[in-house]
């Protein structure tokens, strides 16, 4: 009898082990394929945040109206700390500009670098988009964080007179 009862013992434990290491596989492998879904998505997500950049940069306002239609957020940023306005201003793109701006595009957003939309149409000499960014002052707390006002950057930029020539700035 003892002999038996061994016997079904050690079947049990070896169903049992076979049970735990059959778990532990499916375990493993539900884990790996959540992370390689995981891993898609983060790389799907990147790549529309790819395509709506080079949208802005390029000045495509299909594009960049579609995506904003389903509600793409529009103040997305790059790892430069870009969003899609400060290319858009850049590349001098102003049609694309007004309708960032329409969707709620944040004027006033700053890269990396402490730079607004504005200053990057100012760099690239785009007067118009200049003007039609600067219709809201994004410089009050410019100085309370260590960054440049927009006068402060034309300056520097070597365009102090076409700033101030165009904003009756003193």
């Amino acid at each position: 009898m003892k002999a038996i009862l061994n016997s079904v013992m050690m079947s049990i434990s070896s169903i049992l082990l076979m049970t735990l290491l059959t778990l532990g596989i499916t375990k493993l492998h539900a884990q790996e394929t959540v992370q390689v879904a995981q891993q898609q998505t983060v790389n799907s997500q990147q790549e529309l945040i790819d395509i709506f950049f080079a949208a802005a940069k390029t000045g495509n306002q299909e594009v960049i109206n579609e995506f904003l239609k389903y509600g793409f957020p529009v103040n997305v940023r790059n790892s430069a700390g870009y969003t899609p306005l400060i290319m858009a201003a850049y590349y001098g793109h102003q049609d694309a500009v007004t309708i960032l701006l329409k969707y709620g595009a944040n004027r006033c957003a700053r890269d990396n670098k402490g730079n607004t939309a504005l200053m990057g149409a100012m760099f690239k000499l785009e007067w118009a988009i200049v003007k039609q960014l600067r219709q809201v002052d994004c410089d009050s707390n410019a100085n309370q964080t260590g960054q440049k006002t927009a006068a402060e950057f034309a300056k520097v930029i070597g365009q102090e007179e076409k700033f101030k020539s165009l904003f009756h700035v003193k």
